[in-house]
């Protein structure tokens, strides 16, 4: 029986020294996935679906042909 204990006490000080190993890996996984999803989230507010504009001339001045309502500066 002591054969066991010490080979668990050895086991558990073996694992006591690894240090943040474990919760450095979640952190960083998260952190990447996160930053994925702000950067999504953040870009997709940036492009420009121009398909389904009919008409795909300019207006008379050259700027847009109408369509200023999903344009929040307009």
């Amino acid at each position: 029986m002591p054969d066991t204990v010490d080979t668990a006490t050895a086991l558990l000080a073996a694992a006591a020294q690894q240090g943040p190993g474990d919760t450095l890996r979640i952190v960083l996984l998260v952190s990447i996935v996160g930053g994925a999803l702000l950067a999504w989230f953040l870009l997709r507010g940036y492009r420009t679906d121009d398909s389904g504009d009919a008409g795909t001339g300019g207006g008379a001045d050259g700027g847009p042909s109408g369509n200023t309502d999903r344009d929040a500066s307009a």
